[in-house]
């Protein structure tokens, strides 16, 4: 099986891409500080412990193992943290990946997927968003998403390097074959955030019921995990194939509010449970939908699970089906084991 180093492997996207690499008949071997990825989700081929930022450290794993391309996830991803602590998203995300670049140039690995953003788009002026559309990102997650394709998009004209950024919506959903699902520590995310309130939690808060949008809520685009996944194994093989270096959106192309993300949780669930509303938070843009066209065309990816419902199913099956897996990534993650 051809080698793939997989920056973030232990993370939520990351490791659902290992399962599709393996199926795919890749070999993903998995580069995480487990700082915020979890050990069980590592299922699907070795695992590298090491920092992004530690040079010395993936030029010795890509030595070892010789991989034909990179995909990387490795960043951390909440926007409220980005606010509070800027420095930190940009040494991490934006330092991180030219660490991982310069490595990769060392040891003559010219191929990378990296793991994008809507985000860099901030408010976007029309939707659906296309590829072309303005940089504006409204946080500072989105800029050190903007900063790395244009580390890509300058080593690409200055050396050889060939990449694909996919920039995706919002992941959602699990597993269907029930391994692997969602769970962060602390949670930030909305689905996982609602089937905690529908298993018996204290409830969940709509940030913001006054947006310009038809129920006041927010809107976005719900994008399964393994359609994800799915991407990630199709843009490597382009790469590998010998195609340029681009960048793609990844969504459904529908959105959906946070009302009716709330409605379909409790339609699948067939639990109630109480919901608050508080203020906007900073950096919410009111509506990002993605225009996926490009990527049928440059891909043939098409989303196989565009249904919210099917989403919050897999992610509901998985939470009760699997619940000693997720219970012990949750108490992993809370440990830092």
């Amino acid at each position: 099986m051809t080698p793939i180093l997989v920056t973030g492997g232990a993370g939520f996207i990351g490791s659902h891409t290992c399962k599709a690499l393996r199926a795919a008949s890749f070999d993903p071997i998995c580069y995480d500080s487990l700082e915020r990825g979890n050990p069980e989700a590592v299922q699907w081929g070795a695992l590298e412990i090491g920092a992004l930022a530690d040079g010395a450290r993936l030029r010795e794993v890509l030595t070892r193992y010789r991989p034909a391309a990179v995909v990387h996830f490795a960043a951390f991803a909440y926007v409220g943290e980005s606010h509070a602590d800027p420095l930190l998203y940009y040494q991490n995300n934006v330092g991180g990946t030219a660490t991982l670049v310069d490595a990769m140039r060392d040891c003559g690995v010219d191929k990378i997927v990296l793991s994008s953003s809507c985000a860099v788009y901030g408010v976007p002026a029309t939707v659906p968003i296309a590829e072309d559309a303005r940089f504006a990102p409204v946080n500072p997650y989105g800029a050190t998403k903007m900063f790395c394709e244009q580390i890509l998009r300058d080593c690409a004209a200055a050396f050889a390097l060939n990449f694909i950024a996919l920039r995706y919506f919002n992941a959602a959903g699990a597993d269907p074959d029930g391994a692997i699902g969602e769970c962060h520590v602390p949670e930030t995310h909305a689905i996982p955030l609602l089937l905690e309130a529908a298993a018996g939690g204290r409830g969940f808060t709509i940030f913001g019921d006054d947006y310009p949008t038809a129920d006041g809520t927010c809107i976005r685009d719900y994008v399964h995990v393994t359609d994800l996944a799915d991407a990630h194994v199709r843009a490597l093989r382009a790469l590998l194939d010998g195609a340029g270096s681009m960048a793609l959106n990844l969504g459904t192309g529908r959105g959906a509010s946070v009302r009716e993300l709330v409605a379909a949780v409790r339609e699948v669930t067939g639990r109630d449970f109480p919901v608050r509303f508080g203020p906007r938070r900073p950096g919410d843009p009111p509506a990002l939908v993605a225009d996926p066209a490009h990527a049928r065309e440059k891909l043939g990816w098409r989303p196989v699970y565009p249904g919210l419902a099917t989403q919050v199913s897999h992610a509901w099956a998985w939470r009760q089906g699997g619940g000693k897996t997720w219970k012990r990534m949750r108490d992993s993650a809370s440990t830092g084991a």
